[in-house]
């Protein structure tokens, strides 16, 4: 038996079944497949913001991973390592996705000194941010859907996905299985803590994925389940 040539042929099965597993991973199967949910709809997009790309940087016509870091650089480093190495290296491939991060105006040159800190010399086209006013940036978070405030810093741990038509994505229900045997009240899921690798690494890739999934079958004719919206939510309830 000729062993380097049943060697490379192993490598090579190898090589042509990884991707083809990945794939199968990345997106779930279409009978189990639930949307992503609509938690809040019209998200202001960024017409006031200037952005340190020579494109203007906006949320419409996009996935967007959407964050506040605030004046505090150095505080926003981990949350920016996090996001950047559990989030934006596996999704930058994906077309139409963007990190875009709200900095206030007089953080260029700190916020430099970050985009060196993250990049380790690697692609960085799809992560922007953005410039504005304290109050532009106030009024993008209060069109959000959140559980807690900017802090007197303008930043937030959380980070939040908007889809292409300016809807926020999230969950409408978050509870665990077994939260869901005891009927434990319905809690939703509105941000991502950038802080909780976990929380990063798990349910905000899982929710990536899903929303991915969602306009793939679009593109592809295949996409007919309506998306849950919190007013649907409501509805069930009342």
């Amino acid at each position: 038996m000729d062993y380097k040539k049943v060697s490379r042929y192993v490598v090579l099965g190898i090589l042509f079944f990884l991707p083809v597993t990945f794939l199968l991973f990345l997106y779930p199967a279409t009978h189990n497949y639930t949307p992503l949910d609509i938690v809040n709809e019209s998200v202001l997009d960024l017409d006031n913001f200037i952005s340190n790309s020579e494109d203007k940087v906006l949320l419409k016509d996009h996935i967007t991973v959407l964050g506040f870091f605030g004046n505090d650089t150095e505080k926003s480093s981990t949350m920016a390592l996090n996001l950047k190495e559990l989030v934006y290296d596996k999704f930058k491939g994906f077309k139409k996705f963007q990190v875009v991060i709200l900095m206030p105006k007089g953080t260029e040159e700190a916020v430099k000194k970050l985009k060196a800190e993250i990049s380790s010399y690697q692609d960085l086209r799809f992560w922007h941010f953005v410039f504005g006013e304290s109050s532009d940036i106030k009024r993008v978070f209060f069109s959000l859907k959140t559980k807690g405030n900017l802090s007197s810093n303008l930043a937030t741990n959380q980070v939040y996905l908007v889809d292409k038509d300016l809807n926020q994505r999230g969950r409408l229900d978050d509870r665990t299985d077994n939260e869901l045997e005891k009927q434990k009240p319905v809690y939703g899921l509105y941000g991502y803590d950038c802080i909780e690798v976990a929380e990063i690494k798990n349910k905000m890739s899982d929710d990536l994925r899903i929303l991915f999934t969602e306009y793939r079958q679009k593109r592809k004719g295949e996409f007919n389940s309506d998306t849950r919206r919190a007013t649907d939510l409501k509805a069930e309830t009342n």
